[in-house]
């Protein structure tokens, strides 16, 4: 065992007995009575903005992964810095790529114009990411709600929770297992790269100093991301070599062949423990999909503020 996984071992603990008694307050039927409309209200906004960029729905996706995983998923990367708070947005795995705030918001106002009050960002986001793997071709799942929003945000604990494209398997999993989620949990959540884009800065290294690559894949990369530092480093590259904008297994597809764009992602078949777990998904498109929602759900019931903790946001960006 690693130093860093043990020092993430007794966090996993607190962790897991903190999620089994909190996610109990979740429910998929929660707003049921106080506003029976927010599926149907959410999803012809997100639908609207994939339509124009499809790229979207990944990042919606991406969102709700980075929310989740500082303090549980409490809306708080929505939080946007002000002269007096610093919030995520601007944590080193956020700064300049974590986007969709703008369909947040105006998916927050049409609900807001629908029951005032009563929905809050967390959940908001938590439909949306769901909602954006279903418009996108992937499966469907019952979104447990009652999340409240947090009234603060931590810079620090972004920059240490959210493992960096750099990852290597082994801080991949310590840093899922500090989640409350397993090496599977991890595995079957790295397939929604099966959608969206990196910027050069997150794939560089690994396709000009990785052995474990594809040559002609990183030569096709190499055109779009020069060696040199600060030189396209905002140039993008699909992270599905195959099927950018659709929510299939050509994820683990291409780690097979040595296509993965991002190290984190190489690592997952690299002669390592989550080799039989890729090769699995790759073969069975519903294998993944059933781990990916059964996934998806428990990282939702992450640490989720509920009861008379935290509030419900007006404006996501700010609290009330």
């Amino acid at each position: 065992m690693t130093s860093l996984s043990m020092a993430y071992t007794p966090l996993s603990i607190i962790l897991f007995l903190f999620i089994g008694s909190s996610s109990a307050h979740l429910s998929t039927n929660f707003y049921s009575s106080s506003c029976p409309k927010v599926f149907s209200t959410i999803k012809p906004v997100l639908q609207s903005a994939i339509a124009k960029e499809k790229r979207m729905g990944a990042s919606i996706l991406r969102l709700f992964f980075h929310d989740c995983f500082v303090n549980g998923c409490d809306g708080s990367i929505l939080l946007a810095d002000t002269a007096n708070f610093r919030g995520e947005q601007h944590a080193g795995p956020n700064n300049g790529s974590v986007r969709g705030f703008k369909v947040i918001d105006k998916i927050k106002t049409a609900v807001e114009n629908a029951c005032p009050g009563v929905v809050s960002c967390a959940d908001i986001l938590a439909v949306a990411a769901r909602d954006s793997v279903v418009i996108l071709g992937g499966p469907d799942w019952k979104v447990k709600l009652g999340r409240r929003d947090a009234r603060t945000a931590s810079a620090t604990l972004a920059n240490n929770n959210i493992p960096p494209p750099t990852s290597s398997l082994s801080n991949l999993i310590s840093k899922f297992a500090a989640q409350g989620l397993s090496t599977k949990d991890m595995v079957a959540l790295s397939g929604a790269h099966t959608i969206g884009q990196a910027r050069c800065t997150s794939f560089r290294g690994h396709i000009y100093n990785d052995a474990d690559i594809d040559a002609s894949f990183a030569s096709l990369r190499q055109k779009i991301c020069p060696r040199k530092s600060g030189s396209g480093d905002t140039n993008l590259a699909p992270l599905d070599l195959q099927t950018p904008t659709a929510f299939d297994n050509n994820y683990y597809k291409n780690l097979i062949n040595k296509k993965g764009l991002l190290h984190s992602d190489q690592e997952l078949f690299n002669n390592g423990a989550t080799d039989s777990l890729v090769k699995s998904y790759s073969n069975s498109e519903g294998s993944f999909n059933s781990d990916f929602v059964k996934a998806m759900i428990k990282m939702g019931d992450i640490s989720p503020l509920t009861g008379s903790k935290g509030e419900i946001r007006k404006i996501c960006s700010k609290i009330n």
